[in-house]
């Protein structure tokens, strides 16, 4: 069934209009153009008024549509030749936390991202898209292999967080992120990341130290869950719109604070109504970094990684 979220409600009414007049018209029951014509362009303002404004929980909201494109949906449209590797050579082959060799326009690379799913079964499976330090560490050793054989990284970033449970603390959570981090950070290969949907905590920052930083346009990227925080500050999780706003989390806001270096655009309305059209703005941003960053020598990209981050988190007086 459909998702239909509360301020789409309008848009998805005017919709279903549309679509019976043009059953009865399809069926020759009568001509109804002129009704279609004015529907379809009060349904296009209503589109330009609502998604032009979003709030920032409408964006939250947004980013984990369940009809948004997942990872697999990219690798399958998007790339070319994806070739899955398994395991971390040390406990499992965690599902959340996916990758292998691909091709994007002639490009190989090395990509890798978060393996949510697209039903229940899926995401039960795939633990909802959020990492065991297996993954971690498959995906690090992924980036190793990258790096041997001089391949670009593109990494994919959804997910609500690591996975919180008694047996990541136990195989050691913190330690396989930490290690992401500070490998990813002399690693001598181009690192390409895009944030698709949600990006949560150090569970999205595990693969997520890149030369270039994106994110989709209606995608989300916080230290927690607006959820999480309300529950800290406020001990009440309905306070999750409250939390939404303060976190700064939509690309706009950290564009500007110089989080991200570059927002793609999504169709009007979103990923989750039009999806091709979105992966393939997706697959344009891609191609045009790794193009930049193809002749870059090993050490300027670590040179340029460190100073990236470096700024990071200046305060202005």
């Amino acid at each position: 069934m459909e998702t239909i979220l509360d301020f789409e409600k309008p848009i998805n009414e005017i919709e279903q209009m549309i679509f019976k007049l043009k059953k009865l018209a399809n069926d020759n029951k009568g001509d109804f153009k002129e009704q279609i014509a004015e529907l379809e362009a009060r349904c296009e303002q209503n589109k330009m008024e609502v998604y032009s404004n979003l709030s920032p929980w409408q964006i939250v909201q947004i980013a984990r549509h369940a009809s948004r494109p997942v990872f697999k949906d990219y690798a399958a449209t998007i790339f070319d030749e994806f070739i899955e590797l398994h395991g971390d050579r040390r406990f499992s082959d965690d599902r959340a936390l996916i990758g292998g060799l691909a091709t994007i326009d002639k490009f190989k690379v090395m990509l890798i991202g978060h393996n949510k799913g697209k039903n229940v079964k899926e995401n039960i499976a795939n633990n909802f898209g959020s990492a065991l330090p297996d993954g971690y560490r498959k995906a690090l050793r992924l980036m190793k292999i990258a790096e041997k054989f001089a391949v670009p990284v593109v990494t994919l970033i959804d997910t609500s967080g690591a996975f919180p449970g008694r047996d990541a603390e136990e195989r050691g959570q913190a330690e396989a992120i930490a290690r992401n981090l500070t490998e990813m950070a002399r690693l001598r290969v181009p690192i390409i990341t895009a944030v698709t949907g949600e990006g949560g905590s150090g569970g999205a920052i595990g693969i997520g130290v890149g030369d270039v930083v994106m994110m989709l346009q209606n995608s989300i990227y916080s230290v927690i869950s607006p959820e999480g925080c309300a529950a800290i500050l406020w001990r009440d999780s309905a306070k999750a719109p409250d939390a939404a706003q303060a976190l700064q989390l939509t690309a706009d806001s950290l564009l500007k604070l110089g989080v991200v270096d570059e927002i793609i655009p999504e169709p009007l309305g979103g990923a989750h109504r039009n999806c091709n059209e979105a992966m393939s703005y997706v697959k344009d941003a891609l191609v045009k970094h790794l193009k930049k960053f193809g002749k870059t020598s090993a050490q300027k990209l670590i040179n340029k990684r460190f100073e990236k981050y470096s700024r990071m988190g200046q305060f202005a007086s």
